[in-house]
Formats: structure tokens, C-alpha cells, sequence
């Protein structure tokens, strides 16, 4: 063979190489025809409303009738400055920040413990495991009466503590309200998480747990040396889920404490950009604290997972 044609020879593809081609570029385009309904929904429920919450935040807006057009001047970031230097939105994030160091922890610690119970061979183990779950699909306006009903201000756990019950009561303290709200999220979504680490515990291998038995190590050093360490990327998940599902409260501080009381004490943010946005009329300041709160969570989820993926 000639050195032109082996050099037209090695320059074309063999029919096996030009079939492998075709099939990755049929694969790539099904893909993206998979994912385009799913990029289209990110875009019409995410990316525009956040896009339009951005606008209406550097202007100064109003809500308006249908057909009619009031002028939104530009105000650049006098919506944030007032955000900023609003006392009640500074409280705000405070009972979130009190929220979240009660709420995350205690998630994290009971879903797992109870997950790791729920995933040995127990006697009515399917029973314990809907019974978890169920305040978590039951609505959260039913839940919300049970609560008022034991920690009311004439509940049944006043009845039962007498003298010893807080004055004022549970919910209109002002000390104990928002660790209340984080008490009562942490057992309706309990369930949820239970369920994340069950699915996560499948992954863990006996062996690791048979090996460590070996060893001479009981059950609560099995569940520090290998159930931890097994199920940390279900523990990011969890921990991330909590973070941004307690940064937007707004049923339960709403319902529990009668709209953020006692003097803002349970107050949250979503709550509050209601309050502002919806019954004062100032859509352009919740939607700057809207911003504020994103940026709240994304700086927040970030460093919690650099600190759940310490170990990695």
C-alpha cells in the first residue's frame, strides 16, 4: 500500500468508529429532549419570578388593579436600606438563626437514631415506621390544633406542670415561642428524614458493621465508627433540606402564635414579607428581603456543607 493511501486510510473513520459517533449524538440529543420539560420548569417557576423579585426590589412598586398602570420609578437600593435598618427584620433573622440551631441538630440526631432502630429486624417495625411518617403528610392546620391543645395557655401540659407552667404560657412567651415552633417542626417533618436515612442505611455494608463487632466494638461505637461515617451524603442532604425548610417558615409561626408574637418574637421572614408585602402594601420591601433571605440560605447551605463534608 501507498503512503497516500495510508495516510487516506488513517484520516477516515472505520464504519464501526462512524456507527459509535452516531449513537452518542443520538444519546446526547434524547437526553436533552429528557431534560428540556425539567429546564423549562426551572425557568418559568424559578428563574423568572426570582428575576422579577429582583426587579421590583430596586424600584419602588405597588399592586394594582388589573388594566391599571401606576409608574414603578427606579430607586436603586433604598429597598435594601430599609430592609437593613428595619428592627423587626433584624428580629426576624435572629428567631430564624434560634430556629435552626435548635431544629437542624435535633433532626439530624433523632432521624438517625430512630432510622438505625427502625432499620433492625424489631417487632412491628412497618407500624413504627408509618407512625413516624403520618405528621408529616397530615396537614399542618390539624397538627397545629393538637399543639395548641397540649401547649396552649390552658392546654393539657399546664394542667399537668400546675404552678410549675411557664408565665405566660408557652406559645405567648417570648423566650420560649421560638423554640416551640422548632420543637413541633422537628417532630411533623421528623418522619421525612427518617425515611432519607432508612434509604441511606441500605448502602451500608454488613460487613463494615460484622467487622467492627469483631473488634470488640458495641453498638454505640458501631453507630459512631460505621453508621455515621456510612450515611454521611444522606446527612448533607438532611441538614441542607432542614436549612432551607426553616428559612421559610411561615404556617407554623402564622397558626401557632397567631402571626409572629408575642413582639416579633416568633416572627420569620417569609412570614414577615406577607405582612409587608401583602397586608401594608410594600411588595418592593418584601421583595428586597426576599433577596436578602437567598442569599441568607445559599451563604448558610454552603457552609453547612463544607461542614458536613469536613470528613470526606
Amino acid at each position: 500500500m501507498t503512503d497516500s493511501a495510508l495516510t487516506a486510510t488513517s484520516g477516515n473513520h472505520t464504519p464501526r468508529e462512524g456507527a459509535a459517533a452516531r449513537h452518542g449524538r443520538f444519546r446526547s440529543a434524547t437526553g436533552a429532549l429528557f431534560v428540556t420539560p425539567y429546564v423549562l420548569f426551572l425557568v418559568v417557576v424559578f428563574a423568572v419570578p426570582l428575576g422579577y423579585t429582583l426587579w421590583i426590589s430596586v424600584h419602588r412598586f405597588y399592586f394594582t388593579a388589573p388594566g391599571t398602570h401606576i409608574d414603578s420609578p427606579w430607586v436603586g437600593l433604598a429597598n435594601y436600606r430599609d430592609v437593613f435598618t428595619d428592627p423587626v427584620v433584624g428580629r426576624a433573622f435572629l428567631n430564624i438563626v434560634v430556629f435552626l440551631v435548635i431544629n437542624v441538630p435535633l433532626t439530624v440526631f433523632l432521624a438517625l437514631v430512630l432510622a438505625s432502630a427502625l432499620n433492625a429486624k424489631i417487632r412491628f417495625r412497618i407500624f413504627f415506621r408509618a407512625a413516624y411518617y403520618l405528621p408529616y403528610i397530615t396537614a399542618s392546620v390539624a397538627l397545629v390544633a393538637v399543639w395548641q391543645f397540649l401547649f396552649g395557655t390552658d392546654g393539657f401540659v399546664n394542667h399537668l406542670l400546675g404552678s410549675y407552667a411557664p408565665d405566660p404560657s408557652w406559645l405567648v412567651n417570648s423566650h420560649l415561642a421560638m423554640p416551640m415552633i422548632a420543637l413541633f417542626v422537628t417532630w411533623k417533618q421528623l418522619g421525612f428524614f427518617v425515611m432519607l436515612y432508612l434509604a441511606a442505611l441500605q448502602n451500608v455494608g454488613k460487613d463494615l458493621y460484622e467487622a467492627a463487632s469483631v473488634d470488640g466494638a458495641g453498638r454505640v461505637r458501631r453507630f459512631f465508627s460505621v453508621t455515621v461515617p456510612g450515611v454521611r451524603p444522606a446527612t448533607t442532604l438532611v441538614v441542607i433540606y432542614a436549612i432551607i425548610t426553616g428559612a421559610n417558615l411561615f404556617s407554623e409561626p402564622y397558626l401557632l402564635t397567631g402571626g409572629g408574637g408575642p413582639d416579633h418574637a416568633s416572627t420569620s421572614p417569609v412570614l414577615l414579607m406577607y405582612q409587608k408585602g401583602i397586608e401594608q402594601g410594600h411588595p418592593d420591601f418584601a421583595a428586597a428581603l426576599g433577596v436578602v433571605l437567598v442569599g441568607f440560605v445559599l451563604a448558610v447551605s454552603l457552609a453547612a456543607r463544607k461542614f458536613t463534608e469536613r470528613g470526606n
